[in-house]
């Protein structure tokens, strides 16, 4: 199905869901379900961009995604809905936190932050609509107010670790302090990068003495700014260092790309919620790809009875006949890339790059070598041995020596 993708998002939100609130509000609830499981079927509404209607009618359809949700029932929108609007901005930033937590481990490091603010639309329709309205109506239309969503993010992880909204416009350099101390609290901050919006010497002051951390932000271009660190900048502003805050920018694109560029809703409150549970969606969703496993993958040793059952019977020969020790295997994710056998701790099947590779090719290069100077034999640089002629060789002999 489609959605196969899908289903490491709800494990992962329903995780982390199970760490943020309890099974049920009251001893009261029916026990129907669980607050993390309409935790985590939200998150996946802003993962997909569903409505409370689409978010049903999909659950209904896939058992799997039910499944992974532990659902024994879909729930019906309106419980989605009136679940939403009970729904606390602190829970929300709880399970920010918690993916904060899960993404950086154990480092201590302190990180480079950058905070920006970009705008979410409350509906579907775009610019371009409001444009040719304006145009066949010969003249600008009243506007509704615009929400505005606040982020701190991780420029080199690329995480989000503190968010806020609220109406848009307006000046956003009151609300720098407040968000920094929340990300404050996930990672310890080195560095803070800022665009000009949020230029004071009250910010540069509460970096700087309450965080520790160093501040770079442009002064405005509006004669010599008043204050010290404002000064600075404006005759010595550190450019490099600066080139890092363009990451934030990325952030924003990939979220409204992948994710969604709304914040749907009739009332504000509903807005800013929806706003928050897009933040968390997407740090679920670098949570999911930081744990996927993708590509060929050396696996660990397994028994070479296991190993033989997927074997030819000229291999599976070779394998009993040396024996003793683990065969180590590289598994793919997919049927495209193949696999290579190579006998462990006793031996290999070839002693050596001479053993492997003709002589009239050996002056080519090593044949193991997993980048390149692979056997000319070979021109397209696969790693798979099995019709290479020095060990079908091996393999006949051996079987002839069984045979007799």
């Amino acid at each position: 199905m489609a959605e196969v993708g899908l289903l490491p998002f709800a494990r992962v939100a329903l995780q982390v869901a199970t760490q943020v609130l309890p099974p049920y509000r009251s001893r009261f609830s029916k026990h129907r379900f669980t607050q993390p499981q309409l935790l985590a079927v939200l998150c996946l509404m802003r993962y997909e961009d569903w409505t409370f209607r689409e978010a049903e009618v999909r659950l209904r359809e896939h058992h799997e995604l039910r499944a992974a949700l532990r659902l024994r029932a879909v729930p019906d929108y309106t419980t989605l809905y009136r679940f939403l609007r009970r729904l606390e901005d602190d829970t929300v930033d709880r399970g920010l936190q918690e993916t904060v937590r899960r993404l950086r481990r154990r480092r201590s490091r302190p990180i480079s932050a950058a905070i920006d603010g970009t705008g979410l639309s409350d509906t579907s329709v775009s610019t371009f609509f409001h444009r040719r309205l304006e145009q066949h109506a010969h003249g600008p239309r009243p506007r509704r107010p615009w929400l505005k969503w606040l982020i701190v993010v991780d420029v080199r992880q690329q995480i989000l670790l503190a968010q806020r909204a609220r109406q848009g416009p307006g000046c956003d350099a009151r609300a720098l302090p407040g968000l920094l101390d929340v990300a404050a609290q996930g990672a310890p901050i080195g560095v803070v990068l800022a665009d000009a919006e949020f230029d004071s010497e009250a910010n540069h002051q509460h970096i700087r003495q309450r965080l520790g951390a160093k501040s770079i932000i442009p002064a405005r271009r509006r004669g010599v700014p008043n204050g010290a660190i404002r000064n600075q900048m404006f005759r010595a502003f550190p450019k490099k260092p600066y080139r890092q805050r363009s990451k934030i920018e990325s952030i924003f694109s990939a979220v409204k790309r992948k994710l969604s560029s709304r914040a749907p809703g009739r009332s504000l409150a509903t807005q800013v919620r929806q706003a928050l549970l897009l933040g968390l969606a997407y740090n679920m969703y670098r949570l999911r790809h930081r744990f996927a496993q993708g590509g060929c993958q050396q696996s660990p040793s397994v028994d070479s009875k296991q190993l033989t059952t997927n074997l030819n019977p000229l291999e599976s020969t070779l394998t009993k006949n040396i024996g003793g020790g683990g065969v180590m295997v590289n598994q793919t994710c997919n049927e495209a890339c193949l696999s290579r056998a190579t006998i462990g701790s006793e031996g290999s099947l070839f002693a050596s790059d001479e053993d492997a590779c003709p002589e009239e090719h050996r002056e080519e290069g090593p044949l193991l070598n997993p980048t390149k100077n692979v056997c000319p034999e070979r021109p397209s640089g696969a790693r798979d041995l099995s019709s290479h002629p020095t060990r079908m060789r091996v393999l006949r002999s051996i079987a002839k020596k069984d045979l007799s």
